[in-house]
């Protein structure tokens, strides 16, 4: 075998192992950016709703519903995630957010206060499907999925 087919084997050793270590690079990279697109769209996917039960508000009938997000506003201000058109409501009045594996509600420092399933809240408690929410004049039902 003569100097030039061996330096020519060579160079095509070389320029395979390259190729094998781009492709191996690429597929690594590639599943990484498929596994954390996963991730957000998980994230993003409401994981229960708000129903309404009760309302004195024309502009929220009974039987609304709305997404919940992992951080849910909930008030008289329209930029809420969840608008209450209840005089009874603050503007910014009560935060729903998923934190630590649990749904939590707390008050943001309303005139009213913020009522689960009855009794007054003062702190952040953890919700559970099925619990009772009031706000003002309005009721909402917790779904979780």
């Amino acid at each position: 075998m003569n100097e030039a087919t061996l330096l020519l084997a060579l160079r095509l050793g070389a320029a395979f192992v390259l190729l094998l270590f781009t492709g191996t690079l690429f597929l690594l990279l590639w599943r990484d950016y498929l596994l954390i697109t996963r991730e957000i769209e998980k994230q993003r996917v409401p994981r229960g709703r708000l129903t309404v039960l009760a309302s004195e508000c024309e502009e929220l009938p009974v039987d609304t519903e709305f997404a919940l997000l992992p951080l849910t506003s909930l008030g008289r201000a329209p930029t809420n995630t969840v608008y209450i058109p209840d005089t009874f409501a603050s503007n910014e009045h009560a935060l729903i957010t998923y934190r630590g594996g649990h749904w939590w509600l707390e008050d943001r420092g309303s005139s009213n206060g913020t009522y689960l399933n009855g009794s007054r809240i003062d702190e952040p408690v953890i919700l559970s499907s099925g619990d009772l929410i009031s706000i003002g004049r309005v009721t909402l039902r917790l779904q979780l999925e």
